[in-house]
Formats: structure tokens, sequence, C-alpha cells
């Protein structure tokens, strides 16, 4: 998930809060958890990754999504970030 997210990186994964278009979450799809980008559009729902390698998939709605990233930090407790 670079550039945003880096290898390392510490993320904390909130589950049952309030997902909207453009926040980044964890969810499952084929019985495989994918943390990606959260995109709705036109009521359809789609986990789109930051690297090109990867492509975007459509979900069914909220119930795929089991935690949205609210916070990463760099495991040091330096450099942190909030996603809410």
């Amino acid at each position: 998930m670079e550039p945003e997210f880096a290898e390392g990186e510490v993320i904390i994964i909130e589950p049952g809060v309030v997902t909207e278009d453009g926040c980044y979450v964890v969810a499952l799809r084929d019985d495989e958890y994918l943390f990606r980008q959260l995109r709705i559009e036109n009521g359809r729902w789609f986990l789109k990754p930051l690297n090109q390698r990867y492509e975007t998939m459509e979900i069914h709605g909220v119930s795929a999504i089991k935690g949205r990233i609210i916070s990463k930090s760099n495991g040091r407790g330096r450099q942190r970030k909030n996603y809410l």
C-alpha cells in the first residue's frame, strides 16, 4: 500500500467504525483478507490498491468490511498519523 503505508509500519484497525469513500479498510473477499482503499461509486463498493500492479475489486457492500484503519506509526512510536 505504498506510498501511504510503508513496509514495517504498524497499522491500527478498528472493527465496526463507520466507513466512507476514500478510507482505508481491511475487507474479506473470497476467504482472503485484503488491505485496500475503499471507493464507493454509483452505489457500488470497490477495494482499490495503491499499487498499480494489483487490481481493483468489487465487494458487496459494508458486510465485507471487517475494520477501518484509524492510525499508523513507524513502530517506534514516532511519526504517528491518524485517519479518523
